[in-house]
């Protein structure tokens, strides 16, 4: 372990490498005696040897990756050679076999580290390594939240981070990394991990890859704020991740009244554009928080300016507020009107691919109409369909190898058809679940194709795509039936790991259930654990709650207690018996419920509402959840993490019973972006941030917001409420009913049928009559049922709220109430 800094700029590094003598050996690597190479050796410099004392085939390989390294290592000042072992000399390095299988790293005289050859597999692995080693505090490596949490406190106004996920220690993702630390070292605290855990944590969705992110802690000087946090969108490379650091550098919004034509940025001389957004001295500063906001999005991608028209010497377009420079040479200035700031980052980004979207059109000029798509879900299988998914990580079942599959081991089966575009959306979400639980959980995750399948997906009766099942040695399978997504499916399996209900056999085991340790590994995914209180003789409550508990498996902690001392716990939590115990892990308390006569279906709907939490962050998976409440939704929309003292507030304002009538939520639109979209259909333009706003969406549609110019507090709050509930509040727009369709009319093909039946030469009039008159009867029938039908049951994404998407998964009780969020 090191403890001085490595400094690149003060002390020079040689690195040799006591190697195996091969004939072979190239040039540029450099061969010494012990003696010699010893000789060599310099105070501050590194070195490393690997001394030999024959020939062997096996480092020919290895002497190939190490003479590739050569050069690049001399670029950072590291030496390399190999030493060749000789009998007049004795070294400590010549010695056993299992010495000479490995490679040894010094700073003068010091011994710094050692490595296994076989993990310097290539000549990444090597300058990965040797970087590793040498930039010791440069580089932290962490494995916990907490670890990067302390690391990201600790340098809140003091300096940034540059955080890093690879996949492993010396692949080229790894050396791009090492090569930047030994740069920017000095300048920004780098940051690793190979935890995916960790990368999941901080909301990323492609887990599968690389990631390099910029947390802007500098600026921060509040430690209960979070560093704001930049992704590279590029792949992991050298170049890409300089690039990126420069643009970090760069001035976040530049003041500018010259012609946008000879401005010139660190932006454009790194390839990227440059947006002007035109202002005029009466609408200064609002213009500069919207050229702010903008910049932040387009951070990395672009650099943003803030034209003064007033001051300008060259004339604008008077219609234009938005000016676009590309950063070819020569290419024109382009003037826009653009009133919605989503055009603008839509217009950058787009020219960013512009070449991979050239591709495309290249490929689809034969099929100009698949590319739009009726349906969302559709339209982004569509999109993604080059992706290539390491389906390798799942095991592909047939009609012969089901059956041993299952009976040999627990496995979960994903069943699906390769033609269906919410199976292969889902699809991703499986692998993606396949990559969190590899090399963690006993369960076998496989697939059945049932577009190649068919009878055994009707065997196992699969009626419906996608479906995924549990089976398990001896027992029924259980069917999933949450939502379609990653985090979902997981919770649903490690839960699925006990039994439900658990049968609890002593006081003490009661109370180790109900504070979180008896199944603390699985209180991360089901923040209730609810505990069944029966008399011994209370049969049929006991079977009514089992029959609940099998019902809620895999959605929640489910435990029973029936034992002669069942009093115990009932008289210590003042529960009349039966009794449903709920264990709130988050807020660390317990309460209790009475159920007497309480049905099977009455218990899980208790259960259910329990689970709800107080104040929640809506989400597009939980909304449905939370609109079956049928009470209009108080809405804070927050660009990032809330302040606690506006959390604080509005959980005294649900103590004191103040919104019993509404549902208070919160809304993030970093992990929820469809809310600028929401934000933008109520107030014309983003408003600034927090916001809070009340939506009544099953009875009128009106969407009240709070005075922004108000701070939010307990008070202020009030007696904004009391003056809603008064009357005395005018809503900011009133949401309209309409039908929700798909954007793109349904094909009819029985006109289409008639249509070409009715050219066809040898077709007799009589029997075209008739069949025409039947498509007509067939085709009028089709309209009424489809002026019944008015929305599908569920949808398994959601990208757009203007689109109404929303509640397509609400309860059918409320969907006459058809209004756009």
């Amino acid at each position: 372990m090191m403890s001085s800094s490595f400094n690149i700029y003060r002390v020079g590094i040689s690195f040799v490498m006591m190697c195996i003598f091969y004939k072979s050996a190239v040039d540029s690597l450099s061969e010494l005696s012990p003696q010699k190479y010893f000789s060599t050796l310099q105070p501050g410099k590194a070195s490393l040897a690997y001394f030999c004392q024959a020939d062997s085939p096996r480092t020919s390989i290895f002497l190939e990756e190490l003479n590739e390294a050569v050069k690049p290592l001399q670029d950072f000042g590291i030496s390399v050679a190999k030493v060749n072992c000789v009998k007049e000399e004795t070294s400590r390095y010549c010695g056993k076999e299992k010495d000479l299988m490995k490679v040894y790293l010094f700073r003068g005289n010091i011994l710094l580290r050692e490595f296994p050859t076989d993990t310097l597999f290539d000549v990444n692995a090597i300058i990965a390594h040797v970087l590793f080693a040498l930039l010791f505090n440069e580089v932290k490596y962490i494995t916990t939240l907490e670890d990067l949490q302390n690391i990201e406190n600790s340098l809140k106004g003091k300096a940034n981070i540059a955080f890093s996920y690879v996949r492993a220690i010396g692949t080229p993702e790894h050396r791009a990394v090492m090569e930047a630390a030994f740069v920017y070292g000095t300048t920004y605290q780098f940051v690793l991990t190979t935890e995916i855990a960790l990368l999941e944590s901080i909301g990323t969705e492609a887990i599968e890859n690389a990631h390099f992110y910029f947390f802007h802690c500098k600026q921060v000087l509040d430690l209960t704020q979070q560093c704001r946090r930049t992704l590279m969108e590029q792949p992991l490379a050298t170049l890409n991740i300089h690039r990126f650091i420069k643009t970090m550098e760069a001035p976040l919004l530049t003041e500018v009244a010259e012609d946008p034509q000879q401005v010139s940025t660190v932006h454009l001389q790194l390839g990227l554009p440059l947006v002007f957004i035109v202002s005029q001295q009466a609408t200064h500063e609002a213009d500069r928080r919207t050229a702010e906001w903008v910049a932040w999005r387009l951070l990395g991608k672009a650099g943003v300016l803030l034209l003064l028209r007033d001051s300008l010497e060259v004339d604008i377009p008077q219609h234009a507020n938005v000016v676009f420079r590309r950063a070819e040479e020569g290419a024109p200035v382009e003037f826009l009107v653009l009133h919605d700031t989503e055009l603008i980052i839509s217009r950058v980004e787009g020219n960013t691919h512009i070449e991979e979207m050239q591709e495309d059109e290249d490929e689809d000029m034969q099929s100009p109409d698949m590319d739009i798509q009726d349906d969302e879900v559709a339209e982004t299988v569509y999109r993604h369909r080059k992706t290539q998914l390491p389906l390798e990580l799942t095991v592909e079942l047939t009609e012969e190898t089901f059956n041993a599959t299952v009976v040999a081991s627990d496995s979960i089966v994903l069943f699906y058809a390769g033609w269906q575009a919410v199976s292969m959306a889902f699809l991703q979400s499986y692998i993606d679940l396949a990559i969190k639980l590899k090399g963690t959980s006993t369960l076998l995750l496989t697939r059945v194709n049932c577009a190649d399948w068919s009878d055994l997906c009707t065997k196992q009766n699969v009626t419906e795509f996608p479906v995924v099942k549990m089976y398990k040695e001896g027992k029924h399978p259980v069917s999933y039936a949450g939502m379609l997504g990653t985090e979902d499916l997981l919770k649903f399996i490690l839960l699925n790991r006990i039994s439900c209900p658990v049968n609890i056999t002593s006081v003490q085991e009661a109370e180790e259930y109900l504070s979180g340790e008896l199944y603390k590994d699985l209180v991360p995914y089901s923040s209730v654990s609810v505990l069944g209180l029966f008399s011994p003789n209370m049969t049929i409550a006991k079977e009514d709650f089992t029959k609940a508990g099998n019902y809620l498996r895999g959605f929640v902690i489910t435990g029973i207690y029936s034992e002669e001392d069942v009093l115990i716990l009932s008289n210590k939590y003042g529960a009349t018996l039966p009794a449903l115990l709920l264990a709130r892990h988050k807020e660390g308390k317990v309460e209790s419920i009475p159920f007497a006569n309480s049905r099977v279906q009455d218990i899980v709907q208790i259960v259910t509402n329990a689970l709800l939490e107080t104040f929640p962050e809506i989400t597009v998976e939980n909304l449905p959840v939370y609109l079956r409440l049928q009470k209009p939704l108080l809405i804070l929309f927050s660009d990032g993490s809330i302040n606690p003292q506006y959390t604080k507030a509005i959980l005294t304002l649900v103590k004191e019973k103040h919104l019993d009538s509404l549902t208070p939520c919160w809304l993030n639109l970093k992990n929820t972006p469809a809310g600028r979209g929401i934000l933008q259909t109520y107030f014309n333009a983003l408003p600034p941030l927090p916001l809070i706003v009340v939506v009544n969406l099953h009875s009128g549609g009106q969407v009240f917001a709070f005075p922004s110019e108000q701070a939010i507090t307990e008070q202020n709050l009030l007696l904004w409420l009391k003056k809603l509930e008064a009357g005395l509040e005018s809503p900011i727009t009133i949401l309209p009913a309409q039908e929700w369709k798909p954007p793109l009319p349904a094909y009819d093909f029985l006109s289409m049928m008639d249509a070409a039946a009715s050219q066809h030469p040898t077709r007799k009039e009589p029997e075209c009559t008739k069949e025409t008159n039947m498509q007509k009867n067939d085709k009028q029938q089709h309209e009424d049922k489809s002026t019944i039908r008015k929305e599908p049951v569920e949808t398994l994404r959601i990208k757009h709220w203007n689109r109404s998407n929303w509640f397509k998964e609400g309860d059918k009780s409320f969907r006459h109430d058809n209004k756009e969020l």
